[in-house]
């Protein structure tokens, strides 16, 4: 009876045997990852079959290189296509300018201002030439100097307000529904008055003494 309990418990220890084994091999083959059967695909492949919507144009300069540096153009892609985004924007297309000169608002004011022969456009040539007197030995001439450039800023000041307060009246006119506010109005006009009509960005469309309705 004895030999016949202790055949029964080895064959019950060895049927077990197995099954513990499956137990341990199992987990294992399950956390194994099956192989994906094909290469993986290269970074330029992956982004090449990238799909979306078109990125927005870059509001700025800053933000266009970056995103040409991102892109890994060449030097001549980047040049060219900086000299497209530049002419584009000379010419006044609306996506291709800064976000403060878009809009029809500004551009009426651009036309505004672009049709008067503003004293403000002497701005600039007055500074340099103020520097220029303060750098002679003459005391007399940097005291002339002095006292034209005094004159002719106060007149500035006089024709800047003028011009905010005409420019206002004639975009509200213009523009009944848009929300126009006379100090931001007056302050983009005169900055636009006060550079070489040469140097405006975008260029202007309009010539002196052109009626602007």
């Amino acid at each position: 009876m004895r030999r016949n309990s202790d055949d029964t418990a080895t064959a019950t220890k060895d049927a077990s045997a197995p099954e513990s084994g499956a137990e341990l091999v199992e987990p294992l083959d399950r956390a194994r990852t099956a192989a994906k059967g094909k290469a993986t695909p290269k970074r330029r492949e992956a982004q090449g079959r990238r799909t979306g919507p078109v990125p927005p144009p870059p509001q700025t300069q800053r933000e266009a290189f970056k995103r040409m540096r991102g892109n890994k153009v060449s030097k001549e892609e980047r040049r060219a296509a900086a000299t497209e985004r530049r002419q584009r924007m000379m010419a006044g297309e609306d996506k291709y300018l800064l976000p403060r000169d878009r809009g029809p608002v500004k551009a009426y004011i651009r036309d505004l201002v672009d049709s008067r022969r503003n004293l403000m456009g002497l701005f600039m040539p007055l500074a340099i030439l103020v520097f220029v007197a303060l750098l002679t030995p003459s005391l007399a001439v940097q005291r002339y100097a002095t006292l034209a450039t005094t004159f002719m800023l106060i007149a500035m000041v006089i024709e800047g307000i003028v011009l905010g307060r005409l420019v206002t009246r004639k975009v509200r006119a213009k523009f009944p529904t848009e929300p126009i506010k006379g100090l931001s109005i007056g302050w983009y006009s005169f900055i636009r008055a006060s550079q070489i009509r040469k140097l405006r960005v975008p260029k202007p469309r309009v010539k002196p003494g052109d009626a602007i309705k």
